[in-house]
């Protein structure tokens, strides 16, 4: 079921500031940073539409997991650098979602790191992939609007 209007795949936007702990020995973010600085874009993304992973845990008894990831390093980030991570729904499947996202630095709006990450719906218990919760599917469904919900 791939989406294609404009407000269902409206670009949802969360800022990061880069912490000694994100940088490597030459004070430059460690590439595997990026990854939980992802996660955190996905994660606000799927708040701003009304959703929790724990509650759909908990609710649903699904969890939502990284199934692939593609990434292409393009630029460095500094330890202090402000940086915006950028996600966008790209395909909503019965059993899995895709993202494409990039993290930009402020300053000068350069992308340090972009990719495509499928997410897969399993099952909490048994870890088996399942359908995504039908209200889920629903919501994701609908045109939404990030700015008028923050």
């Amino acid at each position: 079921m791939p989406q294609s209007h404009d407000a269902v795949n409206a670009v949802f936007s969360w800022p990061i500031r880069i912490y000694y702990e994100d940088t490597d020995a030459a004070g430059l973010v460690f590439y595997a940073s990026y990854l939980r600085f992802l996660e955190r874009g996905r994660s606000e993304w799927l708040r701003a539409r009304g959703y929790e992973l724990d509650q759909l845990r908990e609710q649903d008894g699904v969890l939502l997991t990284a199934r692939r990831v593609n990434l292409d390093y393009l630029a460095p980030a500094r330890f202090n650098d402000l940086l915006t991570v950028r996600s966008h729904l790209t395909h909503l499947g019965g059993a899995s979602m895709t993202f494409a996202q990039d993290v930009r630095r402020d300053a000068d709006g350069v992308i340090c790191c972009r990719g495509v990450i499928n997410i897969a719906c399993v099952d909490a218990v048994s870890l088996r992939p399942r359908r995504l919760p039908e209200g889920l599917t629903a919501a994701l469904s609908q045109p939404f609007s990030f700015a008028e919900h923050r």
